[in-house]
């Protein structure tokens, strides 16, 4: 976040026009917001019934490490076929986070003012979307299966297919692509959908990500050393952080070129002014493992090609998983890239969405984006929860950040 309230620009700009999700406890952005200020943690636990009529095996349940939180989505199993003109059958076998996606896209292009069918420019879509497992379901449906054409069953579930139903149904001809890098995708797609529009394959761009699990009310089995949590709590950079709780959602933003905004008098509810992607490679304790300096490479690209110094950077918001091999190393690397050039310290606000309403996997990441444009437009920042005391593998004293409480 830079709320210098001017800057200088460079060319490479991008504006957020328009955004719409939906998040657990919240049907909308606003609700969203509302629960980011009041500190309120979505995340539930289950009752032995609710996690019994999702098919959890009684043996799994009474295991003690079994933990019954979750965080999830009102109504996934309604949808509004006619309007994108589904019939009902077609509506039954579609994956719910194709259909929710859907409706969110629709509703993303209505918040930044513009009509898909009337908009004489090229509209691209960037998303991407958790595991099918409601593919599975229906292939194990015997009924279903063999009254239905199989390839009818994969175009209405597949991650394959996503993008290309929006731009069908919402008559778009701009690039439309899939984005699949786990938990990175939806920021992924942001970052592809920014270069999209720098280089002119569009006018307008959709991106972020859909995750919503079939069963959404059922919890998970605990293991030492994983990234779950063993209370159903994700205490970010905390000393008792040990995991975080996973969750379904969907986030999206419209993003177009700021020039073109600005001349158009869109709505601009805040500025992209840099990204940047890389990987880890193999030199690191495992494949499910963070690094320090590739980390500290990408943060310090992304701020070079922003032309925004670190010390005018006033909050972060972290990947903040509350993992206690994970956060230390994220922390380590933002200090790294952030102390090229100065060694201020304290000075930035740092937080993590994810202690709000867990881990939304494909849409974990512009999850966070929306949250961060939000506190921009409304000049506050929101509160990180489950912070007591400091993970003491993280030397907060001597980096630029504190945890905002």
């Amino acid at each position: 976040m830079n709320d210098s309230g001017s800057f200088e620009r460079t060319g490479l700009e991008i504006a957020i026009i328009g955004m719409a999700g939906r998040f657990p406890d919240a049907q909308n952005i606003e609700e969203f917001w509302q629960n980011l200020q009041d500190g309120k943690e979505s995340i539930r636990f289950f009752t032995d019934e609710e996690i019994k009529s999702s098919g959890v095996d009684l043996s799994i349940l009474n295991n003690s490490n079994y933990v019954r939180a979750g965080s999830a989505l009102k109504d996934i199993e309604s949808f509004d076929a006619s309007f994108f003109g589904f019939n009902p059958r077609e509506a039954e076998v579609m994956n719910p986070q194709h259909r929710v996606f859907l409706e969110c896209a629709w509703q993303a292009l209505e918040c930044s003012g513009y009509d898909s069918k009337q908009y004489e420019g090229s509209i691209g879509v960037y998303a991407g979307t958790s595991i099918i497992d409601y593919l599975i379901n229906l292939y194990l449906n015997p009924n279903i299966r063999n009254s239905i054409d199989t390839q009818q069953l994969v175009f209405a579930n597949d991650k394959d297919f996503l993008t290309t139903k929006v731009s069908y149904k919402l008559e778009l001809e701009g690039p439309s692509v899939n984005v699949q890098t786990a938990c990175s995708t939806s920021l992924v797609a942001v970052h592809l959908a920014c270069r999209s529009l720098l280089g002119g394959e569009c006018d307008l761009a959709l991106a972020g990500g859909v995750a919503i699990a079939a069963s959404q009310k059922t919890g998970y089995s605990y293991q030492e050393g994983g990234i779950l949590s063993p209370d159903g709590h994700c205490r970010a950079f905390d000393a008792k952080g040990q995991g975080t709780v996973f969750g379904s959602g969907v986030g999206i933003v419209v993003l177009k070129r700021l020039e073109e905004a600005i001349a158009d008098g869109d709505s601009i509810h805040a500025v992209i002014k840099g990204s940047a992607i890389n990987n880890d490679g193999a030199l690191k304790v495992s494949y499910t493992a963070p690094r320090i300096d590739t980390q500290a490479k990408v943060i310090k690209a992304a701020q070079t090609i922003a032309e925004v110094a670190p010390e005018t950077i006033s909050y972060i918001e972290a990947h903040g998983t509350g993992t206690s091999l994970g956060d230390p190393i994220e922390i380590a690397a933002l200090t790294q890239a952030f102390h090229i050039g100065s060694q201020s310290k304290n000075y930035c606000a740092i937080g993590s969405v994810k202690t709000n309403i867990g881990h939304l996997d494909a849409a974990a990441g512009v999850t966070g984006l929306i949250k961060t444009v939000l506190a921009l437009k409304n000049r506050q920042i929101p509160p990180s929860l489950h912070f007591q005391e400091p993970n003491p593998q993280i030397d907060f004293a001597n980096s630029p950040f504190f945890v905002n409480t």
